[in-house]
């Protein structure tokens, strides 16, 4: 059984910058003690990308917070969590849509990261879309969302899709 651990979007401006909250920063430890553990076969982080004309994009319109800016530091994964053998996915949007190809050999996958009700719930029903039988789990001490409510909100949403939280 091949196990992929998916570690989303856990950069500065996420965690500490324009973007930045306590319970972002409170499940740094849990998503490093998951990567520290290795108990999967490969680690994926991916990066919420944007460019200088982020205002003018669809997304800019709605959350006018300049953020993730491609080679910017706030752009970066968080220097605390080890990245070493992983593979680093740069999306331009909540959810990474080429999953299809990099999951096939894989029987199970684990979330972690930022934000449950944006981007942690998009890719996990990205990949339940493209892969209905892969066990799809989200670690939920190893996320954190916009608000508490919110991120409730994204593991009912997670739940009743048949996807599981541990």
């Amino acid at each position: 059984m091949r196990k992929a651990l998916i570690v989303i979007d856990m950069q500065y401006d996420f965690i500490d910058g324009s973007l930045g909250t306590n319970e972002a920063q409170n499940i740094l430890p849990n998503v490093n003690d998951l990567i520290d553990k290795k108990d999967y076969d490969n680690l994926f982080f991916t990066r919420d990308t944007h460019y200088e004309n982020y205002l003018d994009t669809q997304e800019g319109k709605n959350l006018s917070v300049k953020h993730c800016i491609k080679n910017t530091h706030g752009w970066q994964i968080h220097d605390i969590l080890n990245t070493d053998g992983a593979e680093i996915i740069d999306k331009e949007s909540f959810g990474f849509n080429g999953w299809k190809g990099k999951l096939d050999n894989f029987d199970e996958v684990v979330l972690v990261g930022l934000c449950t009700d944006i981007c942690v719930i998009s890719n996990a029903l990205i990949i339940k879309a493209f892969y209905p039988e892969i066990k799809i789990n989200i670690v939920e001490d190893a996320t954190a969302g916009v608000t508490p409510e919110s991120k409730a909100a994204a593991i009912a949403t997670a739940k009743s899709c048949q996807i599981n939280i541990i």
